[in-house]
């Protein structure tokens, strides 16, 4: 029997099929398979947020600062290479946790005005107290910037012409 050809051909460039390519750091599969890219993506994110977990759980150092740490050294580690990302349930919720765990480290206990006791904010709470959109919409929106980005270069790059292209 013989093996149909998967090629793809676009204008006077053919592209081989292939089982995964690498693709803005992310290896990309044919499953469309990106647990094992999101898995390793926050290794160094989790491996910077306890790094530096002492200096955001130091009382004298002010929120701000918490927050600048956070979200100029940790949250891009974790966010590198998004734009290729397909998210399913199980990751959106993997990265909800993290990033829920580091903002409850920011933020920690405060005191109770009516009991008088220690309590943690809910999830909920943290976008009231951390002015920052949710990670999946993040994700979202650079994934769309980048749509945009190759969108805007036309016929010029071969990404364009796969992105608009209709396969036959």
């Amino acid at each position: 029997m013989q093996e149909k050809n998967h090629n793809t051909e676009t204008g006077n460039k053919s592209f081989k099929r292939v089982e995964h390519f690498q693709c803005l750091g992310t290896t990309l599969t044919n499953q469309n398979c990106i647990h094992e890219k999101i898995k390793s993506t926050m290794k160094p994110g989790n491996a910077c947020y306890h790094s530096v977990q002492n200096l955001l759980s130091y009382s004298l150092l002010s929120k701000n600062i918490k927050i600048k740490i956070h979200r100029n050294i940790i949250f891009p580690l974790v966010l590198y290479g998004c734009e290729t990302w397909s998210l399913t349930f199980r990751e959106e919720r993997r990265l909800r946790v993290f990033k829920n765990r580091v903002l409850r480290e920011l933020f920690g206990y405060e005191v109770d005005k009516v009991p008088g006791e220690w309590t943690r904010p809910h999830n909920n709470e943290f976008y009231d107290l951390y002015s920052s959109p949710n990670i999946i919409w993040v994700i979202k929106s650079r994934r769309m910037r980048w749509a945009g980005h190759v969108a805007s270069v036309r016929e010029r790059r071969g990404a364009y012409r796969i992105l608009v292209g209709k396969p036959e």
